[in-house]
């Protein structure tokens, strides 16, 4: 089940410059400061970048040296993958807010996802960027995930679950949506390779490597579940 109405609207440009990624060197982080208007985040996305803040709550833009990724051509889902897509009904930015919301749940080990960070990415929902993939038992929110869509990028940034097995059925149903014929040429970001998301097929490829990729990736036609 997939909400209509989405049409990307692009945001004022950013006034601020990001340093080329390379600048870095063995770091994952890449600068500091400026701000979470859309046009400054979106502009970071185009780069390689995303913004998550320190334990002071500053502003850090960060493009990990070894990138998580979730190749879509070709994927296989493991049997366990299989069984938890199938328990769940997918849907698309049906209930943005309660996933955004769950991610950010402070009671999350690690959990980054701040009110700025909130508004940030709730704006750029309004404006069609940002989306959330929903898993769904019958009336209750399983589990779901969000992330921003230029193109052919898809950058997940948070995942969450409420019943066993939410969270792998909502990025099963992430892949299904992403897999039409441009899979190839699509880039699923996942910012990390954790154990768990290493079960779900997620491996770790170059920065820059994964830089090339969304450089290409950004022009590719958006995915039909998120126009």
């Amino acid at each position: 089940m997939v909400q209509d109405g989405l049409v990307p609207v692009e945001p004022v440009p950013s006034p601020w410059e990001f340093p080329p990624v390379g600048v870095a060197g063995a770091s994952d982080v890449v600068a500091g400061g400026a701000d979470l208007a859309p046009g400054t985040v979106l502009a970071a996305y185009r780069r390689g970048l995303f913004p998550m803040p320190d334990h002071r709550g500053s502003i850090l833009w960060w493009s990990p040296v070894d990138r998580g990724v979730i190749d879509i051509a070709g994927y296989e889902p493991s049997r366990s993958l299989r069984r938890a897509r199938a328990k769940f009904e997918i849907r698309v930015n049906t209930a943005f807010d309660q996933v955004i919301r769950a991610c950010a749940d402070p009671r999350r080990p690690g959990s980054w996802i701040d009110r700025d960070i909130i508004a940030s990415y709730t704006e750029l929902h309004r404006l069609g960027w940002v989306h959330s993939v929903e898993a769904w038992d019958g009336d209750e929110l399983a589990g779901g995930l969000y992330g921003v869509a230029i193109g052919g990028l898809f950058a997940g940034e948070s995942m969450f679950h409420h019943k066993t097995d939410g969270s792998k059925a909502a990025v099963a149903g992430t892949i299904e949506l992403l897999n039409d014929e441009y899979a190839a040429d699509r880039v699923f970001d996942i910012q990390w390779v954790t154990d768990h998301l290493a079960t779900l097929g997620a491996v770790s490829i170059p920065r820059e490597t994964y830089v090339r990729r969304v450089a290409r990736a950004v022009d590719l036609p958006l995915p039909k579940a998120f126009r």
